[in-house]
């Protein structure tokens, strides 16, 4: 069953339209490198359009009514926007989901150490990644470091023109032997991904000079100490910003595209509903590259918390209610597919694939080999969706994460699907997933944005 390229759709003002959509995407994706900064672009952008948060509500104890625009924050990784509709809640939501995290590599708790008269930082990877892709790179730190006081400093090294960059180093090739024996896996062990800070020494006794220096440094410019780290959350990811990828400047590189690009995607369609039959959300969660663990997490009590709170200030909270409001609710779960990459095509079936250049692409599931922990949308859900999509002259393509027996994908499809809702993962197709600089289509990017923005409402 061929699908047309989207490409093909795009002509004039429309074309510029979609240049322009990835123009400000590239301006997001630069900038919004971990969760927290994600949410403090989502924040900033909802409260230009009138999003008002949830805290004001609950302290002014204001009764929401239909057309209200409110979000809610949590812990600085979590965020929820929604538009109150016409319908009661109870008659189902709206729900765009999709995760703000992305694998990355994280310093430890106590990092700094010297060694052969240089300073660095040991690191603990965060998510599936390959973990030779990220040496010999320009990597920058991104973060959060909070004091004893409750004080916090934010932090990124590495992004400014003038800004130093970090690294994790390699074997230069002519003593490589050995480590090039090695399966691709074991090709670097996890405890040697440690970034390489400094090489000049301060003055004082002869011992961890280096280290020493760093930690002046440190304190100089941001105000903290070494001790300080223990409660830091610092991010190691690639330094730069997004490209324009392709000499006729079709795709864009970045890192973060797994789940950043839907996220984003999300977040333009839900800024421009102004008025919804039912009340539109477009939640975005942390922690799914490690399994949706922890508060921040699909699998915390956050989304139904909130929701909760919601029907309490529109006076129609009480459980069954609740539970009616999430089990009638539609979502679309954003996020990424394996795009098929022509270079290794035996990883994928050729007819059930997503391809970059026509458009979004719907997951009936993902899950490890025998669909397990998959989510699995029921045909009638999808038969709604290819009606819409179709009635809106959005072009959409279906896929699987790859061979059968190959490899495992997961989501928050299934986490969201415990409430008894509908639920499909539907997004952008990506080439590189998961490697430091991942590439999609800018005619995919501009798809998933009208189609989300058509299912909401």
């Amino acid at each position: 069953m061929y699908r047309t390229n989207a490409w093909s759709k795009y002509k004039g003002n429309e074309l510029e339209k979609l240049m322009v959509h990835n123009e400000k995407y590239k301006a997001f994706i630069s900038v919004a490198k971990t969760e927290r900064e994600c949410v403090t672009q989502i924040v900033q952008r909802a409260q230009k359009k009138g999003f008002v948060d949830f805290n004001e509500i609950k302290q002014k104890r204001t009764q929401l009514s239909k057309g209200d625009k409110v979000y809610h924050v949590n812990r600085g990784k979590n965020v929820i926007l929604m538009v109150i509709g016409e319908e009661s809640m109870e008659t189902g939501m709206r729900i765009i989901g999709t995760h703000i995290d992305s694998p990355h590599i994280d310093l430890k708790q106590n990092p700094l150490y010297e060694n052969a008269g240089l300073g660095l930082a040991d690191t603990h990877y965060y998510g599936g990644i390959k973990k030779y892709q990220w040496v010999a790179l320009p990597l920058a730190i991104h973060g959060v470091v909070i004091r004893k006081d409750g004080s916090s400093e934010k932090i990124v090294i590495g992004e400014h023109q003038n800004d130093p960059v970090t690294g994790i180093t390699d074997i230069l090739w002519h003593l490589s032997e050995e480590q090039m024996e090695k399966a691709a896996g074991n090709f670097i062990d996890g405890e040697d991904l440690d970034v390489l800070l400094g090489s000049m020494p301060t003055d004082g006794k002869p011992a961890e000079l280096v280290k020493a220096n760093i930690i002046r440094l440190l304190g100089e410019k941001y105000k903290i100490s070494e001790e300080d780290l223990i409660s830091a959350e610092l991010q190691i990811v690639p330094a730069g910003s997004a490209r324009d990828f392709g000499i006729d400047k079709s795709m864009v590189m970045a890192y973060g595209h797994d789940d950043r690009v839907c996220a984003y995607a999300a977040l333009e369609a839900i800024l421009d509903v102004s008025e919804c039959q039912h009340t539109n959300c477009a939640v975005f969660f942390d922690k799914e590259e490690v399994g949706n663990i922890s508060n921040t997490g699909a699998s915390s009590m956050y989304f139904e918390n909130v929701i909760a709170e919601t029907m309490a200030h529109m006076g129609t909270f009480d459980d069954l209610r609740l539970r009616r409001a999430l089990s009638n609710s539609k979502m679309i779960s954003g996020d990424v597919s394996p795009a098929v990459d022509p270079i290794y095509t035996m990883i994928s079936d050729s007819k059930n694939a997503a391809y970059l250049g026509k458009g979004i692409s719907l997951n009936k599931f993902t899950g490890w080999p025998g669909k397990v922990n998959s989510n699995d949308a029921h045909p009638e859900y999808i038969a709604e969706l290819r009606t819409l999509f179709e009635e809106q002259g959005i072009y959409y393509q279906t896929a699987e994460p790859g061979k059968v027996d190959l490899g495992a994908f997961q989501t928050i499809a299934y986490v969201m699907g415990a409430y008894n809702m509908d639920v499909i993962d539907a997004g952008v197709p990506v080439l590189n997933m998961h490697a430091p600089w991942e590439i999609v289509s800018k005619a995919d990017v501009f798809e998933t944005y009208l189609a989300y923005k058509a299912f909401l409402c």
